[in-house]
């Protein structure tokens, strides 16, 4: 915990750095999560929607607020516990998204459904 800085979770941070964090350990997270993220595409939709300069700044801020939290590895469950590291942040991030879900436009559905097809297209294959 002596690693964790003040601005890393408790002090002010504009919403420009919030969003380079969230954009550096996204899609690294959520492939760590996949199998605790029941709703992905829903996850993946609100990073666009944060992402999206057209979003107004009070929902830019709540999702990048949540995403920040997912992408942290120090909070109030540790991520690396096996089955149950994920489940605070899934707590907050459905909290989150159901806020200002009425924000999350079609254009966002479809960017989470062609990033995730992208995603899986990607993935290594496991050899037979």
């Amino acid at each position: 915990m002596s690693e964790v800085k003040y601005g890393d979770i408790l002090g002010p941070e504009d919403e420009a750095s919030r969003a380079k964090r969230v954009r550096s350990r996204f899609w690294t997270t959520l492939r760590k999560a996949a199998r605790a993220v029941p709703f992905s595409e829903d996850l993946v939709a609100a990073y666009y929607c944060a992402l999206d300069p057209a979003t107004p700044h009070r929902v830019r801020g709540i999702l990048l607020a949540a995403l920040a939290y997912f992408v942290l590895p120090f909070d109030a469950v540790p991520d690396i516990l096996a089955g149950i590291g994920f489940a605070d942040d899934v707590t907050i991030l459905i909290a989150a998204i159901s806020a200002v879900g009425a924000h999350i436009g079609p254009r966002h559905r479809e960017a989470a459904r062609e990033a995730l097809r992208d995603e899986e297209a990607a993935a290594p294959r496991p050899r037979a």
